[in-house]
């Protein structure tokens, strides 16, 4: 039976433009990269890069195989009482990678441990899809937003490592509303919580 709707494209073109793209992240960073150089390296015209992947950003999510954009998770959390948006950052992050594209989240966290290039395009994820986006959209402010943020970043990572990749008991088989009401607090804390000798008192 023939398929109907919109026909997916080469996917030879396809993949030969991911694989430009991760070499183009990894070595010249996000910033770096241009759409331009990628389709070259792919041996393709860049409107074909903006017809499979629209934009620079959904390219970058592509190559990294991401389980969700960050940009619409931090968007969500950042809705709401802002006492409340530790606890809401959890909560996304558990539906996301307990639902069907929690396999792509694993797959590239797995990636990432011992490959220095798939490291270089995750430290580039965090970087300039959650630390740019987050600090603004949160109301942080400057180098002390971005540290916050890291931190913030390094508990959901280090809980997804061990709830999913190495899945450690209790925590792997704990239920969401355990894992929110225990993590929820720390990841608030280091948004916007104080924190003697990391920063001054306001």
């Amino acid at each position: 039976m023939r398929r109907t709707g919109r026909r997916p494209g080469n996917p030879d073109t396809r993949e030969a433009i991911l694989a430009a793209a991760r070499d183009a992240f990894a070595e010249k960073g996000y910033d770096g990269a241009s759409i331009r150089g990628i389709a070259t390296g792919a041996g393709v015209d860049p409107a074909l890069v903006h017809h499979y992947f629209g934009t620079k950003d959904k390219l970058f999510l592509a190559t990294m195989n991401a389980p969700m954009d960050p940009l619409e998770v931090i968007a969500s959390a950042a809705e709401g009482p802002v006492e409340q948006t530790g606890e809401r950052f959890v909560r996304i992050f558990l539906e996301i990678w307990d639902g069907p594209a929690g396999s792509a989240g694993v797959a590239l966290l797995r990636s990432t441990v011992g490959n220095e290039w798939t490291t270089r395009l995750f430290r580039e994820f965090i970087l300039t899809q959650i630390l740019r986006r987050a600090v603004p959209k949160l109301g942080l402010d400057g180098d002390e937003g971005r540290l916050r943020v890291t931190f913030a970043a390094s508990q959901m990572v280090g809980m997804a490592m061990a709830r999913y990749v190495i899945k450690v008991e209790p925590l792997a088989s704990a239920p969401p509303e355990v894992v929110v009401a225990a993590i929820g607090p720390a990841v608030q804390r280091y948004l916007f919580g104080e924190m003697p000798g990391v920063f001054p008192a306001a």
